[in-house]
């Protein structure tokens, strides 16, 4: 059997930088066995994956990263962020990421999770996180700036205010159809020449409770990823291909990576069909409303 072909890179941004079409989001290798993530690494690394994503809040994927990223460091973009808002915290943060990744400098840095108007607040006004991203820009020490938000009014208005390179935003097919959730981020990300890049392509919907995600086979998710249905999964990631994300992040957990990896080609070779769109709204009055946010 052939070997599958290196994933396919794709140019965004105003400098049109060529990403792999996955992401590896960190997530994946949190809490676990150094000797796992290096060889999660180093698989994603072989099969053409370029763009990796980490953050301060995912246990010690940072540290886990850092050790597996070390061989191919020069080769990929490393994408790292803070939830920090004040420019002091956050220029620490920085400071402890650079060390436990391993790096003098990141490829994307992002303002996380960005949600509320006190978010956009504090970030932008005196002495907020903005005044650190810039100052590291200006000094080489991060290439670009990007915003990671789950809220649609926050991202809208943190593109507006500022230039940012990149927008992680989560571009789901569940709620794009039953609640046109972003479509205006998509559509200005456009306008602003900025990388789009997608979670959550591969979630079905809420848990019902703690008690089916606790017997699910899916402890780091805090929704429930699309299993068992390669057709529906195909169909959801096309769908968020079709939004115009130029990157997919897989939910945080091994077998949508994997799922991902499979599937990419096909994807991408058979774009979203009237059928696909059909057996998306007939997979949408299953879930019954039960978006996970």
């Amino acid at each position: 059997m052939s070997s599958p072909l290196p994933l396919p890179l794709r140019p965004y941004g105003r400098e049109r930088l060529p990403v792999s079409v996955l992401g590896f989001g960190g997530i994946l290798i949190m809490n676990g066995e150094q000797a796992g993530a290096d060889r999660l690494v180093a698989g994603a690394v072989e099969r053409g994956v370029n763009y990796f994503d980490v953050a301060p809040t995912y246990g010690d994927a940072q540290e886990k990263l850092g050790r597996s990223l070390q061989p191919y460091r020069k080769d990929v973009y490393l994408a790292c962020k803070t939830t920090r808002r004040r420019r002091e915290t956050s220029r620490k943060e920085l400071e402890e990421s650079f060390r436990l990744l391993r790096t003098d400098y990141f490829d994307n840095y992002q303002l996380h999770a960005l949600t509320t108007k006190e978010d956009i607040d504090a970030a932008f006004g005196p002495d907020g996180v903005m005044e650190t991203l810039v100052r590291a820009k200006e000094k080489g020490l991060v290439r670009k700036l990007g915003i990671t938000c789950h809220g649609e009014d926050a991202a809208v208005e943190a593109l507006t205010l500022f230039p940012f390179d990149t927008v992680l935003f989560p571009l789901n097919w569940g709620l794009h159809l039953g609640k046109d959730f972003g479509t205006r981020i998509a559509k200005l990300a456009r306008e602003k020449n900025a990388g789009l890049l997608a979670l959550k392509s591969l979630v079905h919907r809420a848990w019902l409770d703690d008690a089916e995600r606790n017997a699910s086979r899916f402890p780091k998710s805090w929704c429930k990823p699309i299993s068992d249905n390669d057709a529906l999964g195909a169909a959801a990631m096309k769908y968020t291909l079709s939004l115009g994300a130029h990157a997919l992040i897989p939910p945080g957990n091994i077998e949508s990576f994997t799922f991902a990896l499979n599937h990419i080609d096909e994807c991408l070779a058979n774009p979203l069909s009237v059928a696909d769109l059909e057996y998306l709204k007939k997979a949408l009055k299953e879930i019954d409303g039960k978006y996970f946010f």
